[in-house]
């Protein structure tokens, strides 16, 4: 019984196999399709299969049907009538194909029909693999015509053709019915239809189950391009048949189509206003939250400042102090190579000749090792300087300072940002400047004011040395200079501030020209600018009437001029000439930034400015006073210079020390008052005053004015305490002497001895970079261009940058005024003939510096005749 169930299991899966076996066969057979051109089928492979299928059957179900044979005979006998009613199925459609190669077999075969062998007769030589695709009978073309959608079944043509394909005849039919449809949806009064692009159309299979495409249908046709050309008219499948049920769906579904898109669209816009409303109102939000955070840590920042301000004191020699020197320049943040020229106040280093002071500088760029290297080594001759004595060094002298460099710099390569910006977003450099201040006495000495600069402090804890930021910007412009001086009660150039529009220019200079006619040439100043980069000017020599203006003036005389109706004729004239008077004759001294009068007076009416008047005499001198605010209110003297500017232009390039240009009690005057007003408006610490000097025509007196103000640490300052370092001095601008200390030789002191110095920190030459350091030392020693301790005169260099080196600082110091012009002006000529060429000049200042010393130094050899012939 057990070997009865375990073969009858086995037989279960052996039938299941086969089952299997002959469904795919099924399928495979059902899928059979022969209609393509030439495609054979050979039955008798497929006969082999089945047959072979019969014995594998037959073979595996023989040691089990004798067994079995009551319980699986009706499975077999069902199985062999499945494959026997495949086969004759295949068989028919072969017979329904008269281009297959086997239908005249099986025919013959079935029927008892012997077809005629076509090939045979015309000697073809193909092989019944490659036999085309057209019905063993001749075909000639029988083309009928589709008149209104409509076939003519009794039409002569469509019946031949009928008849010929009688045996293929359901596949055509359907065909012939899409077409006559088309043509009538369209409404085609006359369509041609070519029988055998119909007939290769059917049997490549292509309208096959629906297939084949209006251009398929259309490709039978003998006049296809006609028809096509009509059915592409607009509107033409609308005057055919169901054309008004069609244009009814069409206008319904457009309608529809319009409604859903112009509700789609409409609900598009709304979620994104919707979503733009929102995203505005989150940024809105945002930004109000950081705005009101960032006031408040401002004002916080600010009482922070004020609180600190208030326990201030400044000079106080029992206590050592450190200074934080960060130089800020917001000035020269838009000038290429602006990190470099922030770093023209090294001299701020020498500072540690007071020993109670340290310094710590925060450098804009990272300096090389040749550059700290020489500033370990100049800063280390404070005892050599004060004894004479080369071999007296002190040790402490290079540590009482520290160049630090904000790691910031590295973040921001191609961003001008000044250096306590830099420094806020440096937290290494921060922590290492408490460290270096902890238990000490710190101020934060800046350059221009800015509102990093109490970010820094706050984060410091230390008090600054200048005025609030905003105290700066209110005052540091040139209309605000002018309304301080005016409140000092000093004497300013005739002219006018705060000038914001054309109109407000032309009245302006119009009246100016009007009440001074001595005047020859006019300034315009820029507030936001520095130096000549903001200042154009115009003569008015160049208006023809101003002889007839002069003539109006001496008519009337000096009182009487001042009287609105003595004016009115000459400021009429003068108000209908000034437009083309500027348009056509105003220049500027410096062309760098502002290349054209139009570009210049576009941001000086944007930034605002001044008019001035430019001394009316052929002998100006200018000089820089630099001073001291202190909170308490006393105001200090630290340096006074006359400047040197490059020939016909307004930039100063440096200056002779002491000045000598103004009697020394008139100058003090006139600082101890303008100090004194910025101290009434809370502007403390640094400050840089530019006046100018002149004898008045007529009167031959001497008039000094105040024409400009600066916030902040001097470049001038910079370079006098490294000065004052290298020869140990003294500067007393009560008395306007440079006095230096006597030398003990032999036991026996000398007596204090004056000194003139000469110094530029702007000094460029582009063939510097092509020189190292090392070798640019060693060519100036060749050439005894150095500086000597003990009779403390000499010249001594500033660097500046250890990258490019096209910059540097020069200080010359002489027993007299002469000497020091000479000496520089001598070094620029060497150092220019050692590092150009006749076809290599480079670009620099030097030629255009030594000019304007031998001009100098001109003016003082007259005055020295003068004064010894006096």
């Amino acid at each position: 019984m057990a070997d009865t169930v375990q073969t009858g299991d086995e037989v279960g899966r052996i039938l299941v196999k086969v089952q299997n076996d002959l469904s795919q066969l099924k399928k495979s057979l059902s899928r059979v399709i022969i209609s393509e051109p030439g495609e054979t089928l050979d039955i008798q492979v497929l006969d082999a299969a089945i047959s072979r299928t019969e014995i594998g059957i037959k073979q595996l179900l023989a040691g089990t049907i004798r067994a079995l044979k009551h319980n699986f005979s009706i499975s077999v006998t069902h199985v062999l009538l499945s494959i026997h009613q495949h086969k004759a199925a295949f068989a028919m459609r072969l017979l329904y194909n008269p281009s297959h190669p086997k239908n005249r077999e099986l025919i013959h075969q079935n029927y008892g029909i012997q077809l005629p062998d076509l090939q045979k007769k015309t000697g073809s030589n193909v092989s019944v693999q490659c036999a085309p695709a057209l019905p063993p009978v001749p075909i000639s073309k029988h083309c009928f015509s589709i008149v209104d959608g409509r076939i003519d079944p009794c039409c002569t043509e469509f019946c031949a053709f009928k008849k010929q394909y009688c045996l293929c005849w359901g596949p055509l039919m359907e065909a012939l019915w899409r077409l006559e449809q088309l043509m009538q949806e369209y409404a085609v009064p006359h369509a041609r239809v070519c029988d055998q692009r119909l007939v290769a159309l059917m049997q490549t299979g292509e309208l096959d189950w629906g297939g084949g495409g209006v251009g398929h249908l259309l490709s039978v046709l003998e006049n296809q391009e006609e028809v096509w050309e009509l059915m592409r008219r607009p509107g033409q499948r609308y005057r055919g048949e169901g054309g008004r049920q069609a244009a009814a769906e069409r206008i319904q579904a457009s309608w529809r189509c319009h409604q859903a898109r112009t509700a789609y669209l409409r609900q598009q816009r709304r979620k994104w206003a919707a979503e733009t409303i929102a995203i505005s109102w989150l940024l809105h939000a945002q930004v109000g939250r950081v705005r009101k955070s960032l006031q408040a840590t401002r004002l916080r920042q600010l009482e922070n400042y004020r609180s600190r301000a208030e326990v201030r004191h400044i000079h106080t020699n029992t206590l050592t102090h450190t200074y934080i020197h960060i130089v800020a320049s917001l000035f020269l943040i838009f000038l290429t190579g602006f990190d470099i020229l922030q770093n023209t106040q090294m001299g701020r280093l020498c500072d540690i000749r007071d020993e109670n002071i340290e310094v710590i500088y925060v450098c804009p760029v990272r300096l090389g090792e040749d550059l700290l290297h020489y500033y370990t080594q100049l800063l280390g001759l404070q005892g050599a300087v004060e004894t004479g004595d080369l071999s007296a060094v002190p040790a402490s002298s290079a540590k009482r300072f520290t160049i630090l460099t904000p790691e910031a710099y590295q973040h921001f390569p191609n961003h001008n940002m000044c250096v306590s910006t830099l420094l806020k977003y440096s937290p290494r450099t921060l922590r290492r400047i408490k460290d270096l201040i902890q238990g000490k006495h710190a101020y934060i000495v800046s350059g221009v004011p800015h509102m990093d600069d109490l970010a820094v402090a706050d984060e410091l804890g230390v008090p600054v040395l200048g005025p609030e930021p905003a105290v700066a910007q209110l005052y540091g412009t040139k209309s605000g200079a002018r309304r301080i001086f005016t409140s000092a009660g000093v004497s300013v150039p005739p002219g006018h501030g705060d000038i914001y529009t054309l109109q407000q220019l032309y009245e302006c200079l119009a009246q100016l020209m009007t009440d001074h006619l001595e005047v020859q040439r006019w300034l315009f100043k820029m507030d936001g600018e520095f130096g000549s980069r903001g200042t154009a000017y115009c003569d008015v020599s160049h208006l023809s009437f101003r002889s007839w203006a002069l003539q109006k003036y001496r008519r009337h005389g000096p009182q009487l001029w001042r009287m609105a109706w003595a004016q009115e004729p000459v400021l009429i004239k003068f108000q209908e000439e000034v437009p083309a008077l500027l348009a056509s004759h105003a220049k500027l001294f410096n062309t760098s930034c502002y290349p054209s009068w139009i570009s210049f007076l576009e941001h000086f009416l944007k930034e605002g400015g001044t008019v001035e008047a430019y001394p009316p005499s052929d002998s100006v001198t200018c000089l820089t006073v630099d001073l001291l605010v202190e909170p308490g209110g006393e105001v200090h003297m630290l340096s006074c210079g006359d400047q040197l500017h490059e020939p016909g232009s307004m930039q100063v390039v440096g200056c002779s020390m002491p000045q000598t240009s103004i009697c020394q009690h008139t100058l003090h005057s006139i600082c101890m008052r303008v100090g004194q007003a910025c101290h009434q408006r809370h502007i403390l610490g640094l400050l840089s005053l530019d006046l100018v000097t002149f004898l008045e025509l007529g009167t031959l007196e001497q008039q000094v004015w105040a024409v400009d103000l600066d916030i902040g640490y001097s470049n001038q300052l910079a370079m006098t305490q490294m000065m004052l370092f290298m020869t140990s001095g003294t500067l007393n601008c009560r008395t306007g002497c440079l006095e230096v200390p006597p030398l003990v030789i032999n036991s026996k002191a000398s007596a204090l001895t004056s000194r003139f110095a000469v110094m530029s920190s702007k000094l460029f030459h582009t063939n510097l970079s092509m020189v190292h350091y090392s070798v640019f030392f060693q060519m100036c020693k060749a050439h005894r261009i150095g500086f000597d301790i003990k009779e403390r005169q000499g010249s001594v260099f500033a660097l500046h940058d250890s990258t490019e080196r096209k910059s540097l600082g020069l200080v010359t110091i002489s027993p007299d005024l002469k000497g020091a012009l000479l000496t520089f002006a001598h070094n620029l000529s060497i150092i220019h003939q050692e590092i150009s060429a006749p076809n290599l000049q480079g670009k620099t200042n030097f030629k255009k510096l030594i000019k304007n010393i031998e001009e100098v130094v001109g003016v003082t050899i007259q005055n020295a005749e003068i004064e010894k012939s006096a």
